[in-house]
């Protein structure tokens, strides 16, 4: 842990007190200033009587007593950056906790003190006073790292793949990361890393290669141990990051978590699915209209082709705008003959122009795509039919691909496990790559978003997915 993040977090613990100790008594001021006795009188004798001297003496205890339930609710753990609109939540939400109790208490003894103004507006005023200073402090705390690189994280990676790549770019574009790559080794290489830490330091080591031995993992991990150095590492697909530790007639086990998404997950899933495709559908129904308008001047019927896909162990019929010549449709509105001509020319096309290895395909410079079709793909427009997917209960809006039957077939066992949930519109494979990822990369983050759903990070990635839809995909 570094000194200044220590510092920072120590210091926000007597600014919290003093913020909240003069909104008190400025919300004190308030009250019998001319102003507000102007608007709203004071007509409780208590109120008059109640002198400065005491209720500073009160304010001091208070003040004192909210700084503990910001302690509770975790608003001082320490981190090197902080988001400040959820820290000013957290803040929001404690300081209406503290004066939740404080009334219940004055309600309990009104002799303590009876002004329900001052509660009020010292409430208030602490979430902007609060808030305010731990911005300011937040501000210098990342002048200081960015400026003078106090309190950079000094980090170390180990290993080859996109991980590692994801994990450079990241640090490399966004500066208040609060990291700086001292060094990048293919392979776990103890006198290495020795060097690297007497020459330039290392907070820091994340082994990003998902195919490392066990043997190598445990000994980066001894020498990270040994060492005081934090150690991260990529779970292969066939680790959890789910998991609870408990007691199983008197003996310690670990059992495997394997998805929120049963129980009211699945109710609380299914419900957001039928409001969000609602709502889908009624936003972008002018744009479904001119793009099946689009389709059927360009090269007629059918305007929506049923593309077989693999999803929650079943197939099903994904609805999408045709973005290809009707002779290389294939599904079950045409007919045998069609269909099997149609999957010879995507097999020969697999063979001689796919860019993807593994069970995924993606066909370079598609001849099959009609000129409006190649728009349509290019924008994802194509996609928008999905929602009827959703509302049929078949797919969900957030979730792993759906991929095809001849995709599926070439599937490793442990890579089934995306199959255990329903198929999304979008997903976090989506958002972090689209099309251009690896599919053992697909596969890593869609068991991670099975393991680890839950309704806000869904939220998250509907956000995510519109500024990935205007990237422009590699061909």
């Amino acid at each position: 842990m570094k000194k200044s993040e220590l510092f920072f977090s120590a210091l926000r613990v007597p600014v919290d007190y003093i913020m909240v100790f003069l909104a008190g008594l400025m919300a004190y001021y308030l009250r019998f200033s001319d102003f507000v006795q102007d608007i709203r009188p004071v007509l409780q004798e208590q109120e008059r009587q109640f002198l400065l001297q005491g209720f500073v003496e009160l304010l001091l205890v208070v003040s004192a007593f909210v700084v503990l339930v910001f302690a509770i609710e975790g608003l001082y753990d320490i981190r090197s950056t902080k988001r400040f609109f959820l820290e000013s939540f957290r803040v929001l939400k404690a300081v209406a906790l503290s004066t939740m109790i404080l009334i219940i208490l004055i309600f309990l003894n009104p002799d303590w003190f009876a002004s329900r103004f001052v509660i009020l507006t010292g409430a208030a005023l602490s979430i902007a006073f609060v808030t305010s200073a731990r911005l300011a402090l937040s501000l210098l705390q990342e002048y200081l790292l960015i400026s003078r690189a106090i309190g950079t994280y000094r980090l170390l990676l180990v290993g080859v793949g996109g991980f590692c790549s994801a994990i450079k770019k990241n640090i490399e574009f966004n500066k208040r990361s609060g990291y700086k790559i001292v060094g990048h080794i293919k392979e776990v290489d103890i006198e290495r890393i020795e060097r690297i830490k007497k020459m330039r330091g290392i907070d820091e080591i994340i082994q990003c290669s998902p195919e490392i031995s066990r043997n190598e993992l445990a000994k980066l991990k001894d020498y990270a141990m040994h060492n005081r150095v934090v150690f991260k590492y990529v779970p292969t697909l066939l680790q959890t990051a789910n998991f609870e530790m408990q007691i199983f007639l008197g003996e310690p086990v670990i059992e495997i978590k394997n998805t929120p998404l049963d129980g009211w997950g699945k109710i609380n899933k299914r419900i957001f699915d039928i409001i969000g495709a609602t709502v889908g559908i009624t936003l972008f129904s002018p744009i479904m209209l001119i793009a099946a308008l689009a389709t059927w001047l360009d090269s007629g019927r059918p305007v929506i082709f049923l593309n077989r896909r693999v999803g929650h162990k079943r197939e099903f019929d994904l609805y999408k705008f045709r973005y290809m010549k009707k002779e290389y449709c294939h599904g079950k509105q045409f007919s045998n003959e069609h269909n099997q001509k149609a999957l010879n020319y995507l097999a020969e096309l697999i063979k001689n122009q796919s860019i993807k290895k593994g069970p995924l395909y993606k066909i370079k410079d598609d001849p099959r795509k009609t000129k409006v079709g190649a728009f349509l793909e290019r924008f994802s427009i194509d996609e928008l039919p999905q929602f009827f997917n959703v509302l049929k209960g078949n797919m969900s809006l957030v979730g792993p691909r759906p991929h095809q039957p001849i995709e599926v077939e070439k599937y490793a066992d442990y890579q089934r496990r995306v199959l255990t949930i329903k198929p999304g519109i979008t997903g976090m494979a989506q958002v972090s790559g689209r099309s251009d990822l690896k599919f053992e990369d697909e596969v890593r983050l869609d068991i991670f978003y099975i393991e680890n759903w839950s309704l806000w990070g869904d939220v998250k990635i509907i956000l995510k997915t519109i500024p990935a839809l205007l990237k422009k995909r590699k061909n």
